[in-house]
């Protein structure tokens, strides 16, 4: 199975995602919280830094139950900005 590039969209939400862990994550430790999620350091890093564009799922609940920050917050970070301006002005 050959998986197909990521869209310009797709690394752009991945950086937001990486931006809120981050912020989220605040001045906590970054050993600390990967341990608690059960992944490596490196992982944490690359993923806040928007190197790993594309975590996987399991992933992403582990670091949202290790910062105590709602998956639907993470999840909106996810949405293309398009579609999350939409969706604000819709509400």
């Amino acid at each position: 199975m050959v998986r197909l590039p990521l869209t310009p969209a797709q690394l752009e939400a991945g950086r937001r995602l990486g931006r809120a862990l981050r912020t989220a994550r605040a001045d906590r430790d970054l050993t600390e919280v990967a341990a608690d999620a059960g992944i490596s350091p490196e992982t944490l890093r690359k993923i806040e830094s928007g190197r790993l564009p594309t975590p996987a799922f399991g992933t992403v609940v582990a670091l949202s139950r290790a910062l105590g920050v709602p998956l639907d917050d993470l999840a909106e970070h996810w949405q293309p900005a398009e579609q999350e301006h939409a969706r604000r002005t819709a509400s």
